[in-house]
């Protein structure tokens, strides 16, 4: 379908799916697996994640990148950049020499003592200079892993999956909140950087709740580039390498970017939750997907997500 003018990405309730009528569940379940199927992307007008955790959040991000660099190294852990800090310009796109223009903090699951991954995920990393950074985003994180959940069965029943096909997935799954800090780009290589080059992501969706500013593009079929343009309190989800590998490339992962602004001086703020299944869990085709045969063969989440963090220059 050729970008034009009215090309929009589609918005959605999620409120209508949780509390709504039996239309209007199937309404939303039609939406949300035909926009993702079309555009790659869609953005949830209302949820369940409460706004005021995310400005709390915000708040401590932007506390955590004034610090200076050598404090903020101190929590540069060497796994994949799975959790802790990664200086700004280590990350680039796989087959992109060029560096993005950025720097961000991972958090992840706080796994109970009992969890078989116990060991396997890394341990979530805490600054100490930045009072309750730890209590919010330990809040945030449930938040947004709870919405996923809900999320991951309303494009199941589109996928025609049993009930609990998604839930039992990522249960105890690798999810990542990520937050990331684009400073101004005055000085930096804006000729051959961008603050993120076009990619796809790895998981099974993400959410980007609450971007402080635009830049977000994704790549159209006739190769145009769409804005992505959200309002605060919404949420953006877009589906990974992971759901394209489940579903034979009926919901593909769609390119998208994050461009320079304009104002080489202004800055920006995002938190994508990155949501992964647990590492053992297999991204084999689903039946209803299969068409006219498997595009790609069997392979762990956990595998995979080592292969696309060597390809990013994080292992």
């Amino acid at each position: 379908m050729a970008t034009d003018s009215k090309r929009k990405v589609p918005e959605l309730s999620l409120l209508s799916y949780i509390n709504g009528s039996s239309q209007d569940q199937a309404k939303f379940v039609d939406g949300i697996f035909t926009g993702l199927k079309d555009y790659g992307f869609i953005i949830l007008t209302d949820h369940t994640v409460d706004q005021k955790k995310v400005d709390d959040a915000y708040g401590f991000v932007k506390e955590f990148f004034k610090l200076p660099l050598a404090t903020k190294q101190n929590y540069q852990i060497k796994n994949g950049g799975q959790r802790g800090y990664t200086p700004f310009g280590v990350e680039h796109a796989k087959n992109n020499p060029n560096p993005d223009l950025k720097e961000f903090w991972h958090v992840g699951r706080d796994l109970a003592a009992t969890s078989q991954y116990k060991g396997i995920y890394p341990e979530n990393v805490w600054p100490s200079e930045v009072a309750k950074f730890k209590e919010s985003f330990q809040t945030l994180y449930s938040a947004m892993d709870t919405t996923s959940v809900v999320l991951l069965e309303a494009i199941g029943k589109g996928l025609d999956l049993p009930q609990h096909f998604f839930k039992d997935m990522v249960n105890d799954g690798n999810s990542i909140l990520r937050v990331i800090h684009y400073p101004p780009t005055t000085g930096q290589d804006t000729k051959n950087c961008i603050r993120s080059a076009a990619h796809e992501d790895i998981n099974l969706i993400t959410m980007l709740v609450g971007a402080t500013a635009s830049g977000l593009q994704l790549l159209e079929r006739d190769g145009s580039w769409l804005d992505v343009n959200s309002k605060p309190g919404q949420i953006v989800v877009d589906s990974g390498d992971m759901m394209e590998r489940l579903t034979n490339g009926v919901l593909p992962a769609t390119t998208h970017r994050v461009i320079n602004p304009d104002d080489d001086g202004s800055a920006r703020y995002s938190m994508p939750f990155f949501v992964h299944p647990h590492s053992k869990a297999s991204l084999k085709c689903i039946p209803s997907c299969i068409g006219d045969g498997v595009k790609e063969p069997e392979i762990t989440a956990g595998d995979f997500l080592t292969q696309r963090l060597k390809e990013i220059g994080l292992y």
